[in-house]
Order: structure tokens, then C-alpha cells, then sequence
């Protein structure tokens, strides 16, 4: 059996890399596949679906339950997912089996945050921070990986099942006692429900997750359409954006500590209103692709800092509270992406684009005016 605390929180980034391959396995084989973008469009809503509800049950679960038993699901769900994910070309077969996939992903996004909590405590933030680094390099790995093997993308598939197969084994061996509160489901549904704290946070969850998708869809287009510049370049802009973030979510990460948190949140959110308007309203020319990074930089680890405020504000009920902050991760990158597609038909993409910085804005002022900034304040420092 696996107890050692290293082992497991390494298992947990491990289930977050392929969370990332998940959730952008259908970007990165559409091309391959053949999909329209209206198939496109239905088997990413499908996949958010799943989920959404997968994202909530589990952290509900993950307070009463062994978080390594609901990853072992997870793995088992996902990599069912990905063995099947158009094996037989029939759309409406895989839109089921993006259900199947969006429910994998989702389990494993209800509590492996949970569980690096249930780990290190106030000490939790740096590893969630990493957790959600993860992701991104995930994102990035099998959108490598299947330009590289081309025609042959569903050997990349397989292999990433097999490897979620494998991550099914550590879990079904792992063991961690439960440390979340035993309160009835409808009592923490209350709390939940009522509570100011989680409203901002979820607010402003989906308020940077919304700039996140939206940016990264339509970012290279920006740079062509509104900035002139040529294929290769728009191109390399979203890598360098996806650079920003990553860069952002190492460094800034190391200095999440609880009682910089909330002071860390209005930086972030501030600069990154001010370096997204910079990037949309000014033609910077040579120094665009500067503030790009920038603008990753700072939009980088906004997610994790709410995540981390709001586990670290509710200790005994961690897993619920994740789960239900969670639920903004689909509807933002659905809300947002569709807000400027309308504005776009009404007025033009320049306008439009102007939605990010509003919306960054927006989630500032909530966390100034309304977070209660003394949630953590009697936590220990957590060096």
C-alpha cells in the first residue's frame, strides 16, 4: 500500500498532466479527425457537462470519502474515455464518450486540490498552484505529441489511456485517511449557498477562466487580424501566452502564502485589467508580444489563489467548497467566449476583446469591496 506523502502529491500533479490532455483532446485531434466547427463546438459542451457535474459531486464526496477511491474512478472513467474517444466514427457515440472524459477529468478536478490539502495543510498553496501548472503542460503535451505523430493521433490517444490506466493502480493502492468534516450535505450546501466568500471566489473564478479560454481562442487571430502580424508570429503569440502562464504559475506560486493571499489576488487582478486593456487598445508594435507574456503572467495564478483562499478558509469542509468553486472552470470557458462572439456580430473583434479587461476589472473590484480579507488572517505563516 502507498502512504508516503511525497509519492501522493506527486500522483496528484501526475492525474492534473492528464487532466490537461483531457480537456484539450479534442483541440488538439479535430484537424486530424475531420470534425466541423460545429462538432467541435457540441463535443467540447459535452465534455463540460460532464465535467461540471463530476467536478461537484466529487468534491462533495471528497469530505467523507477517500479522495484516492474517487481518483480511482476518475482514472477509470478517463482512460475508458480515451480508449474509446472515436473508435468508431459515429458523432453521437462520441459525444457520449466526451461526457465520459469531461466526468473523468472532473473527478479528478473535485479532489486532488482536496487532497493536497488534506497533505499540507496551510502549506497547500505552492502545491496547488503546481497542480493547476500541470494542467496547462498537459494541454500543451498532447497537442505536441499528436502534431508529431500526425496521422497516427490515436496512438497518442492510447498511450495517454494507458498511462491513466496505470495512475488507476497507484490509486487503488494509495491511502489517506479523511479529513474533512462529517456535516451533513445539505448543511454544507447552506453554507455554501449563503456564504459571501465563495460567491466572490466563484465569481472571480469564472471571470479569470473566462480570459484564460478566451484569450488562448482567439489570441492568434488578435494578433493577425488587429495587429498585422503574419502566420508564424499570431502563432507563437499563444505560445508565448501559454509560456506567460507558465512561468507565472512557477514563480508566482512560490509565494503563496495564506496571509499574502488576499493582498496577492488585487495585485494580480489589477495588473492583469491593466496589461490586457494595454494589449487591446494600444498598438505596441515590437513590444506586443512582451506584453503577451505579461498578460499571461499575471492572469497565471489567479485560479490557483482563489482555489487555495477558499480551501484554507473553509479546513472542514475543503472538498465541497472546491467543488462548488469549480463548477465556474466549464461555465467560464463557455460564458465569455460567448459573449464576444455576440458583440463581435454587433460591433467588431476589437470591441469585443475589451470584455477580458471589463471582466478582469470586475473581479477586482469584488475581491476589494467584498472578499472579507480576514478569513485568513489568524492563519500561521507557512513557509
Amino acid at each position: 500500500m502507498i502512504h508516503n506523502r511525497k509519492f501522493i502529491t506527486s500522483s496528484s500533479f501526475l492525474a492534473m498532466l492528464f487532466l490537461g490532455v483531457g480537456y484539450s483532446l479534442v483541440g488538439a485531434a479535430a484537424r486530424n479527425i475531420g470534425l466541423t466547427p460545429a462538432q467541435i463546438g457540441l463535443l467540447l459542451a459535452a465534455q463540460n457537462v460532464g465535467f461540471a457535474v463530476a467536478v461537484a459531486v466529487a468534491g462533495a464526496l471528497s469530505d467523507t470519502q477517500p479522495k484516492p477511491r474517487i481518483l480511482l474512478f476518475g482514472s477509470i472513467l478517463l482512460a475508458g474515455g480515451l480508449f474509446a474517444f472515436y473508435v468508431v466514427p459515429i458523432f453521437w457515440v462520441n459525444l457520449l464518450v466526451a461526457v465520459v472524459i469531461g466526468l473523468g477529468i472532473g473527478a479528478y478536478e473535485g479532489a486532488t486540490d482536496a487532497m493536497l490539502f488534506d497533505l499540507h495543510g496551510n502549506r497547500a498553496g505552492p502545491y496547488v498552484n503546481i497542480n493547476h501548472l500541470c494542467v496547462t503542460l498537459g494541454g500543451a503535451l498532447i497537442a505536441l505529441y499528436v502534431i508529431f505523430l500526425d496521422l497516427l493521433w490515436r496512438s497518442a490517444v492510447v498511450q495517454a489511456g494507458l498511462a491513466v490506466a496505470l495512475m488507476a493502480v497507484v490509486f487503488a493502492l494509495t491511502r489517506l485517511p479523511v479529513k474533512g468534516g462529517q456535516a451533513k450535505l445539505q448543511a454544507k450546501i447552506r453554507i455554501i449557498t449563503s456564504s459571501r466568500i465563495v460567491a466572490v471566489l466563484f465569481v472571480c473564478s469564472l471571470l479569470t477562466i473566462g480570459a484564460s479560454a478566451a484569450t488562448t481562442g482567439m489570441l492568434s487571430t488578435f494578433l493577425a487580424e488587429q495587429r498585422g502580424a503574419a502566420p508564424v508570429t499570431a502563432k507563437l503569440g499563444l505560445v508565448i501566452f501559454l509560456a506567460g502562464v507558465a512561468a507565472g504559475r512557477i514563480v508566482i506560486g512560490a509565494f503563496a502564502r495564506p496571509n499574502r493571499l488576499y493582498r496577492m489576488l488585487v495585485i494580480l487582478f489589477a495588473l492583469s485589467t491593466g496589461m490586457f486593456a494595454l494589449l487591446f487598445l494600444v498598438d505596441l508594435g515590437p513590444l506586443t508580444l512582451l506584453a503577451v507574456f505579461l498578460a499571461g503572467l499575471t492572469l497565471s495564478a489567479q485560479l490557483p489563489f482563489l482555489l487555495t483562499y477558499a480551501g484554507l478558509a473553509y479546513p472542514a469542509m475543503t472538498g465541497t467548497v472546491l467543488g462548488a468553486i469549480k463548477i465556474a472552470i466549464p461555465l467560464g470557458g463557455i460564458v465569455t467566449p460567448l459573449l464576444i462572439a455576440a458583440i463581435t456580430g454587433r460591433a467588431s473583434f476589437g470591441a469585443a476583446l475589451l470584455v477580458i479587461p471589463l471582466g478582469l476589472l470586475v473581479g477586482l473590484l469584488m475581491i476589494v469591496l467584498l472578499l472579507d480579507r480576514s478569513a485568513l488572517q489568524l492563519l500561521p505563516e507557512a513557509g
